[in-house]
């Protein structure tokens, strides 16, 4: 049964019903986002070259066809012809990850460089225009209409609506995992409906963590073809050989399902991971992470520009605070402590002050009633923070006086979170690892729940960021820190 509308839930695809029909998952909506997207970017580039078509071209309407026409229609058809090749509408990359936008600045930065090509070709001045105002509007109004896009179909998501129906064929332990994960973060659109193990059967009922068992892994294609499965999602268990694999592909071919393998390197993702042929076996390829090079030379140009172009925007409200932080309680307006940066090396992070003063020497009496994670010192309601302090906290407003840490390049605006000496003095060589990049002014730690994370979770997304940094990633943290940041979640 198949439902139409991006807001129509989807049926679930394991069972039968009683009359004895196939129940087939509705994925219509699938179809319907990317036509949504792609209509998104074909409208969004269609207004923003009209008006700079219309505006600059009406100063010299007696050549307006050729000078402003041709290169208008160009430059849209261009742009979309350049989406189309990079796939930037492919439905596996569209409403989550860094990858759709990584995507759509891939396909700008190649319109962009064949319309400069196509203007010296030309001998072309009014090329320029397009090149420097004409893409750089494109992009901003495009992955504004897309994020805007992506927030609906999550919120849908968050409502059980909108998401693929999953077949997970594995060992119990990682489809166990499996489930958790997709019932925790349900804006990756993923509902695990049915689970194949290797004897076709588990304790609880013939059920896992609630899921129905409906067979063994040797019948994964056959409830694929018959219940219609949108995804699935084969975690490690011995069962699984490379010629079990290829067949179970084979088999699948003709479906609607995408087969997704979850390697051994649970934690190495994105950029860093490659497919290649080597002698006709195809082997997976993971590259070094990028600590030094060209990416990182970028991230610091970055970092400095974004944070004085931040402490210039943000200056007045900084005075603001500074004067409430005053007129709220006797102490300094700054709060300084020392944390360990890059390589270890110790450095003086600066935050507006939102406990009373002395607050340090007085945590030592409150150490019995820490709520934090891990080595972390928390408390929701901690007694020495102020009333100012306490807003503070929630919108993290504190912590913009780090800006000028960033600025003088002790820190960065995306990285792993400032630890503490005595903390870092406690890591195992693993953990130590967050200490390869510069700690961040936000990070995937604070988009994800920041004080409510456990400091296992805390640790395993400091070192994905670690491991998968990319400038991409950085953009998408960046966005979604504001509305972490509005939200107030896990901030105290």
């Amino acid at each position: 049964m198949r439902q139409g509308g991006l807001a129509s839930p989807v049926t679930p695809a394991h069972g039968r019903p009683a009359n004895g029909t196939v129940r087939q998952p509705a994925v219509d909506w699938e179809q319907r986002y990317r036509r949504t997207v792609i209509i998104g970017d074909a409208v969004a580039t269609a207004i923003v070259v009209a008006a700079i078509g219309g505006f600059f071209g009406a100063r010299d309407a007696a050549d307006w066809h050729e000078k402003w026409g041709i290169l208008a229609f160009g430059t849209e058809l261009l742009v979309l012809g350049s989406l189309a090749v990079n796939r930037s509408w492919a439905p596996t990359v569209l409403g989550q990850g860094a990858e759709e936008f990584r995507r759509l600045g891939r396909s700008l930065f190649t319109a962009t460089v064949i319309l400069a090509l196509g203007g010296i070709a030309l001998t072309s001045h009014n090329v320029k225009l397009w090149i420097f105002v004409a893409v750089p509007a494109i992009a901003l109004v495009t992955m504004t209409v897309r994020y805007l896009l992506r927030l609906r179909l999550h919120r849908r998501r968050q409502d059980g609506r909108c998401l693929r129906p999953v077949l997970a064929a594995g060992s119990p332990a990682t489809v166990r995992d499996l489930i958790s994960r997709t019932r925790k973060f349900p804006h990756l659109g993923w509902r695990v409906d049915a689970v194949c193990t290797a004897d076709g059967r588990w304790l609880d009922g013939d059920r896992l963590d609630g899921v129905p068992v409906v067979g063994r892994l040797t019948d994964v294609a056959g409830h694929v073809r018959r219940d219609g499965y949108r995804v699935v999602a084969i975690t490690p268990d011995p069962h699984w050989s490379p010629e079990r694999l290829q067949r179970l592909a084979w088999n699948l071919e003709g479906s609607d399902a995408e087969m997704v393998v979850a390697p051994v390197l649970m934690e190495v993702a994105g950029p860093r991971l490659h497919v290649d042929a080597v002698l006709g076996i195809p082997l997976l390829r993971v590259s070094m992470p990028a600590f030094t090079g060209g990416r990182r030379a970028v991230k610091e140009v970055v970092d400095r520009l974004g944070a004085a172009a931040l402490l210039l925007l943000f200056a007045p409200l900084m005075v603001c605070v500074a004067l409430l932080v005053a007129l709220d309680s006797r102490g300094g307006v700054l709060y300084r402590q020392r944390r360990v940066g890059k390589d270890g090396r110790e450095f003086t992070i600066l935050k507006f002050r939102t406990m009373v003063a002395g607050a340090d020497r007085a945590r030592a009496e409150l150490a019995a009633l820490n709520e934090g994670a891990g080595p972390l010192f928390k408390l929701r309601r901690d007694p020495r923070v102020t009333r100012v302090g306490a807003v503070l906290r929630r919108y993290s407003v504190d912590e913009l006086p780090q800006l000028l840490n960033v600025l003088t390049g002790s820190m960065s605006l995306v990285g792993p979170r400032p630890p503490l000496p005595e903390e870092s003095a406690s890591y195992g060589p693993d953990i130590r690892r967050r200490l390869l990049v510069k700690p961040g002014l936000t990070g995937l730690w604070q988009i994800s729940g920041r004080s409510d994370l456990s400091w296992e979770e805390a640790v395993r997304l400091d070192l994905r960021y670690v491991e998968d940094w990319s400038l991409a990633l950085d953009a998408v943290i960046l966005w979604k820190t504001l509305r972490a940041v509005l939200h107030g979640q896990g901030a105290y």
